[in-house]
């Protein structure tokens, strides 16, 4: 099972409304078009890894499930990797937490980090509850090919792989 994310929203003081309105803030228009900061803090486009199986693991360092997932994630990264596969895990967090986890595990595919925008590209990938951990499987061409809510077992998630590479265009939604 993971973990809800709570989302706290301060809303304006009814009696002293804003000078103006809060800009509007703009969904890309594809999946691949979502960017979040890296560890170093350099905005890192997902189009990076287009052409790729992309594994696309939403998680936080305050979760549980996603923390034992995570050395599954690792080994699957490295057996697929020369096969086109891309694990990227985007990380509901600070920072400095993310780097050190990330660091001390020898995570060996690339982490970005987000708040706000990681709750609505997770929502924009069906993740309706906002639970961690949350994977989605996203095809060479930018489709969701599948979704995982929850924490994914090495075997389920491996063989999840093995048929996305062997039928590309195969979406299970």
């Amino acid at each position: 099972m993971g973990y809800v994310v709570e989302r706290h929203i301060n809303s304006p003081i009814k009696d002293n409304p804003p000078e103006r309105p809060p800009p509007a803030v703009s969904e890309p228009k594809t999946l691949l078009d979502w960017t979040f900061d890296d560890l170093s803090g350099e905005a890192t486009p997902l189009t990076r890894w287009r052409g790729k199986l992309l594994v696309l693991n939403f998680w936080a360092t305050w979760c549980p499930p996603c923390l034992r997932e995570i050395p599954a994630f690792i080994e699957l990264q490295r057996r697929y990797a020369a096969d086109g596969v891309q694990f990227v895990g985007i990380a509901l967090d600070q920072v400095e937490a993310v780097a050190s986890f990330a660091s001390e595990k020898a995570m060996n595919y690339p982490v970005l980090v987000g708040h706000e925008d990681v709750i609505r590209f997770m929502q924009s990938l069906g993740n309706a509850i906002g639970g961690l951990p949350y994977t989605a499987v996203i095809g060479a061409n930018g489709e969701v090919l599948t979704t995982h809510q929850g924490e994914w077992e090495f075997e389920v998630a491996e063989q999840s792989i093995l048929f996305y590479l062997e039928n590309p265009g195969s979406a299970s939604n």
